[in-house]
């Protein structure tokens, strides 16, 4: 079994650092994970630019990267202002957001779940017509830092709600690094008898408590094959208190490859790659890989 890792440190990763990178750093960064092997990258965000000034590029970078053939590049909308710029901009993938609960997606989106989810049906509908892939991401899947716990019911109302918008992945999101390996099981399962066999599944994870890796081992254990990832751990959710970085590209590969689970990505150019990219912004990244490098030597 192949496991896709879905790079998200040219997005997730830099939209809550105090050093904003510029257009060209971040093309660099684009260009060094696709060396390193990434086929599918979340580039950037299409979101109000006074919210998350990180981003405030979004276009100007889709226009600045070089296409490669067999790499896709993904931007994330929540509106549908987003979209039409994504679409114009030329993002071979789209990932609209869902927050599972009130209080957190009122913060993040200014609105309700219930709300956010309306508005995720109707740009994966336009994103459909446009002939372009769609993901719908359930943030706080497994919690909230504003509400604690999310109860198994709600959650179970917000998938009912975001599989029948029909997207063409559902990807449930550790926004706050708060799962453990039991609940990546448990919410994967109940995921999978809503949607049914044949919608794609993908997670992200945030490494919050140093729960990444192990959490990306059940998510893989439970059938999933497409993980996010974030070189050097770098990331966090502007709008989720003490949120860390996804986890991080190299230490997952070399979860994965130790298992003898390929990946396609280069260990020693990821290594290098958030060497560089600790420069770039300037303080330590909490890869451990970065630390201790891979084995053997």
């Amino acid at each position: 079994m192949n496991v896709q890792i879905v790079e998200v440190a040219p997005r997730d990763g830099l939209q809550n650092e105090s050093i904003i990178l510029s257009t060209e750093a971040k093309v660099e960064l684009v260009e060094r994970a696709v060396r390193g092997g990434a086929r599918r990258i979340e580039v950037t965000s299409f979101v109000n630019p006074k919210r998350v000034p990180q981003m405030a590029d979004a276009d100007a970078l889709m226009a600045a990267l070089p296409r490669h053939e067999g790499v896709t590049y993904a931007g994330l909308v929540m509106t549908q202002r987003g979209l039409e710029r994504a679409l114009a901009a030329g993002v071979d993938e789209i990932n609209a957001v869902v927050v599972a609960t009130d209080t957190f997606c009122g913060r993040n989106q200014g609105m309700t779940t219930a709300e956010a989810c309306d508005i995720a049906a109707s740009l994966v509908e336009s994103a459909r017509a446009a002939g372009v892939w769609s993901t719908i991401t359930i943030g706080a899947s497994f919690g909230c830092p504003f509400e604690g716990e999310v109860p198994v019911e709600r959650f179970t109302e917000v998938l009912l709600r975001v599989v029948d918008a029909g997207p063409d992945e559902l990807a449930l999101a550790d926004t706050i690094g708060v799962a453990v390996p039991s609940d990546i099981t448990t919410r994967l399962a109940l995921a999978r008898e809503i949607a049914g066999p044949d919608l794609p599944l993908r997670v992200h994870l945030h490494d919050t408590r140093h729960t990444g890796v192990a959490n990306a081992a059940a998510a893989v254990q439970a059938g999933v094959t497409t993980l996010d990832a974030s070189i050097g751990g770098a990331g966090g959710c502007p709008f989720a208190p003490a949120a860390t970085g996804n986890v991080a590209t190299e230490d997952l590969v070399y979860l994965l490859e130790r298992t003898g689970l390929p990946t396609g990505i280069a260990l020693s150019t990821t290594i290098e790659t958030a060497g560089w990219l600790e420069e770039q912004l300037e303080k330590k990244l909490p890869s451990a890989l970065l630390r201790a490098g891979g084995f053997p030597a």
